[in-house]
């Protein structure tokens, strides 16, 4: 789908540009000009879980074992180094007390 939005011979052709029927004629031509609509951006994959608590010890979020630096910057990331990132995630838990993600011995 396409957005068509109208305008004079002076606007698409430039300031010095004229009616058909001339200066002064009154035949105002207008121009459709085919646009492609904004898309949203893509989506990006995050591992929050909506578990914000940055555990100082580790220095990882309890919810999703990133550092604070690393949730504020994801938006930014590329997508090699987010998939990297993701691929991590998993291994990072061992860096946290059991007893603080509630799983005691």
């Amino acid at each position: 789908m396409y957005i068509v939005s109208q305008l004079t011979a002076r606007h698409v052709c430039g300031p010095g540009a004229t009616t058909a029927g001339g200066a002064g004629q009154g035949d105002l031509r207008l121009a459709a000009v085919m646009t492609e609509p904004a898309r949203p951006p893509a989506s990006i994959r995050s591992p929050c879980v909506q578990v914000c608590i940055v555990d100082g010890e580790s220095g990882l979020c309890l919810g999703c074992y990133r550092t604070l630096a690393e949730v504020a910057g994801w938006a930014r990331f590329t997508d090699d180094e987010r998939a990297r990132l993701m691929a991590e995630l998993p291994q990072r838990r061992d860096r946290i007390r059991p007893e603080k993600l509630g799983m005691v011995r």
